[in-house]
């Protein structure tokens, strides 16, 4: 079975136990991990909404980042996937959230924030974590690569 199906399978199975929902509020994976989670039969239970906030207009509207973060420290950093998840948490009302933003590529990298960059967090109702990785690959491969990590770090996050 595809890893990304296992790891949304345990994650529906932890959330059960624990009565919790999930939110996902997502950039460069365009809605992946929400689609990963609700692969899983009775995903309805545990999945309780996901923000697919591609643009920083929309990371504002729908998710409360404040627009001066996106010219401070720009859309692929740790203080605007920590206001994504919290955002994505007020909004839905889910204990647990989990958000996203990267450079997927083939274009768009810079010298301090090449292609492949990741900057995700996960909230767990006060908690919050994050971290940047940098994923090898083409575009499918970094996608990819961040939907199995934001799902590992959720339950990692929710002590599975």
């Amino acid at each position: 079975m595809d890893p990304i199906t296992v790891l949304s399978a345990r994650l529906g199975e932890h959330l059960s136990r624990l009565e919790a929902q999930v939110s996902t509020a997502e950039s460069c994976t365009g809605g992946g991990i929400a689609e990963a989670i609700t692969r899983v039969s009775g995903s309805s239970a545990w999945f309780e909404a996901g923000y697919v906030t591609y643009s920083n207009a929309q990371k504002t509207r729908q998710l409360g980042v404040p627009p001066p973060l996106f010219e401070q420290v720009g859309a692929v950093s740790q203080e605007v996937v920590e206001a994504m998840v919290r955002g994505a948490q007020a909004a839905s009302g889910a204990r647990f959230a989990v958000a996203v933003s990267g450079i997927a590529g083939p274009g768009g990298g810079s010298p301090l924030k090449p292609v492949g960059t990741v900057w995700l967090a996960w909230a767990d109702g006060a908690r919050v974590v994050s971290e940047r990785r940098q994923f090898d690959g083409d575009r499918e491969a970094v996608r990819r690569q961040t939907v199995l990590a934001a799902l590992d770090g959720l339950l990692q996050l929710g002590g599975e």
